[in-house]
C-alpha cells in the first residue's frame, strides 16, 4: 500500500500535484481543505465554524480533523493507498495520524515536501485568488496563513525528518516538471 503525504507551505502546489499523483498511482485522496470546504458548502454547524476559522486564516482543531480522517481511512481500506494533502498540519496531527495508521495496520511510505520560496508562493496565491474565488487568497489572510504555517506546521518537517520519512522536492518550475520530480522520489521509496 502506497501511503504518501504531500507537504509544503500554502500555495506550494499541493492540490495541483495531488490530482496527478492520485490518478497515476490510483490513490484515495484525503484533502482536509476539500473535506472542510464541503462542510462549509453544506452550511452544516461544523461548516459554519470552519468557515469563520478559515476566513481568518486559522487552523481547524486537531480533534475535528482527526475524526474526518479516520472515517475516510475506514471507508477506503480496499484502496491501493492514500494521498494526504494538507494533513498533518501540526506535530500533534502527525502523531494522531501515526496512531491511526497503526490502528489500521498501515505505514507511511513517505512525506514529499514541496520546496518553494515564500515570495513566489505569495504571488501564486494572489493570482489564484483572482481566478478561484477563494476567500482566503487575499494578502492579509495569506500573511496570517504563513505565520500559522511557520509556527505550527513547519515543525512537522522535523517530526518526519527524525523518522527518515521526509523527502524535499523542488516545487519551482512547470507543473509537469514538478510532477516528474515527485514521481522520481516515489519510485525510489
Amino acid at each position: 500500500m502506497l501511503n504518501i503525504i504531500l507537504f509544503g507551505p500554502p500555495g506550494a502546489g499541493k492540490g495541483t500535484q495531488s490530482q496527478f499523483l492520485r490518478e497515476k498511482y490510483n490513490l484515495t485522496y484525503i484533502s482536509t481543505g476539500e473535506i472542510l470546504r464541503e462542510e462549509i458548502a453544506a452550511e452544516s454547524e461544523l461548516g459554519l465554524q470552519v468557515k469563520e476559522i478559515i476566513g481568518r486564516g486559522g487552523l481547524v482543531s486537531d480533534e475535528i480533523v482527526a475524526k474526518i480522517i479516520e472515517k475516510k481511512l475506514s471507508d477506503h481500506m480496499d484502496s491501493a493507498g492514500f494521498l494526504f494533502d494538507g494533513y498533518p498540519r501540526t506535530v500533534r496531527q502527525a502523531e494522531i495520524l501515526e496512531e491511526m495508521m497503526e490502528k489500521f495496520d498501515m505505514s507511511l511510505t513517505g512525506v514529499l515536501s514541496l520546496e518553494v520560496p515564500e515570495e513566489l508562493l505569495i504571488e501564486r496565491m494572489l493570482e489564484r485568488g483572482k481566478t478561484s474565488g477563494r476567500a482566503d487568497d487575499n494578502l492579509e489572510s495569506i500573511k496570517h496563513r504563513f505565520e500559522e504555517y511557520y509556527e505550527k506546521t513547519h515543525p512537522v518537517t522535523d517530526f518526519y525528518l527524525e523518522r527518515g520519512n521526509l523527502h524535499p522536492v523542488n516545487g519551482v518550475g512547470e507543473i509537469p516538471e514538478i510532477f516528474e520530480h515527485l514521481c522520481t522520489v516515489i519510485e525510489s521509496l
